[in-house]
């Protein structure tokens, strides 16, 4: 059996996800799919936390599910701007995980991780799936991917 090591960008799928569909993603769905036929390493998804019952209630899912849960405070700064996001800590476990893993997925549209995506299958010969919302995926991601995976009707709640 394959061993899969899961990656989720919650921010970026959230905001993609309602963006196009105006829905919420299937993370039940989208486990069955990912890991049917594999056995996991490691599954996290990483998300900002603001703290409220709403969000607490959908990481308490989450790991029902199978997936560790990091977090990260929520940072409003004097300007009234905000900051919070994991793409280090996403890569820096992508990476770690590559030796153990045949098959990293990755679950965010952001270009910013092309770099990470080619790394782990060029030098560490993985597989990497990467789902995404199509329209909002970077093109330099989808290329780097061994396979891009679309996030449409078939992984949405409702």
């Amino acid at each position: 059996m394959k061993k899969v090591a899961i990656f989720v960008d919650i921010q970026n799928i959230y905001y993609t996800v309602r963006s196009a569909y105006g829905k919420k993603f299937d993370y039940n769905k989208f486990w069955a799919q990912a890991t049917t036929g594999r056995d996991v390493v490691k599954a996290v998804c990483y998300a900002i936390d603001k703290g409220d019952k709403k969000q607490r209630e959908f990481q308490t899912i989450l790991r029902a599910i199978g997936f560790e849960v990091k977090l990260k405070p929520f940072i409003q700064r004097s300007d009234g701007s905000a900051k919070g996001d994991w793409d280090v800590g996403i890569a820096l476990d992508a990476i770690e995980y590559a030796e153990q893993a045949d098959i990293i997925v990755l679950v965010t549209g952001d270009g910013d991780f092309d770099l990470l995506v080619n790394k782990i299958r060029t030098q560490h010969g993985k597989t990497v799936e990467v789902y995404g919302v199509p329209q909002f995926t970077a093109a330099s991601l989808i290329n780097e991917a061994n396979s891009f995976i679309h996030i449409d009707k078939e992984l949405l709640l409702g």
